[in-house]
């Protein structure tokens, strides 16, 4: 009996890990909750148009002006400001409501300011595009690589300054997109300076992109040169 009980004490403290390490140990709730609420409220207003170019993402995506940038009014914005993997993957209906042709996917650096692990923010990426893929199989996916930041830029969130992590996310992202056959467009080059970070002519506060900065048209005209757009 006496060794009955020491083998069942050695064994609880492993059970215990087992389980602790099967449940979320990091947020998987966006910065802005009350932003995420509202944008799916307009969402849900909107009239249901398939076939259209969808961009898909945080804040980047929210504050680009895609119908403008591409001449085309017709263009579905889906960004929310501090949105993360986990608060695409709850929003996908109505991204498969509307059977978009085209889904430009930028997603990830609320993830990384979260601490959510790289490998849990590319194995919800693929998610994402399984799903998009399952629920619109006319839908062609496009996964954009998590921009660079510039932490020496005024006024820039002290929580974003991660960029090893922004690298081997993406490496794993690339990775991700290459097993499930759809396009990695990294985009992370074509804003980064001379040491690597995300150029300050591109910004205000080193996460974002400015809308009179050259960026998002810079971004448009390398989606339409390889033939993307």
């Amino acid at each position: 009996m006496l060794k009955y009980l020491i083998f069942q004490c050695l064994l609880w403290p492993l059970g215990m890990q087992a389980q602790v390490t099967n449940q979320h140990l990091f947020d998987t709730t966006g910065f802005i909750p009350e932003h995420y609420t509202e944008r799916m409220a307009v969402f849900a207003k909107e009239p249901i148009v398939k076939g259209k170019i969808m961009f898909l993402g945080n804040s980047i995506t929210e504050m680009g002006n895609w119908k403008m940038l591409l001449n085309d009014s017709t263009v579905i914005n889906r960004g929310i400001g501090g949105d993360i993997t986990y608060g695409v993957l709850k929003r996908l209906e109505d991204v498969i409501d509307r059977q978009p042709s085209k889904v430009f996917l930028l997603i990830g650096i609320n993830d990384i300011g979260k601490d959510i692990p790289d490998a849990v923010i590319a194995d919800n990426i693929g998610k994402i595009v399984q799903r998009i893929q399952a629920g619109s199989p006319g839908t062609k996916v496009y996964v954009q690589s998590i921009m660079p930041v510039n932490p020496d830029v005024p006024n820039f969130p002290q929580h974003y300054d991660k960029q090893s992590h922004i690298v081997h996310a993406n490496q794993l992202i690339q990775k991700m997109a290459a097993q499930l056959h759809v396009p990695f467009i990294h985009i992370y080059d074509l804003f980064i300076d001379a040491q690597g970070r995300l150029n300050a002519k591109y910004t205000a506060d080193g996460l974002h992109l400015t809308a009179t900065g050259g960026g998002y048209q810079k971004w448009v005209d390398y989606l339409k040169s390889k033939g993307y757009l």
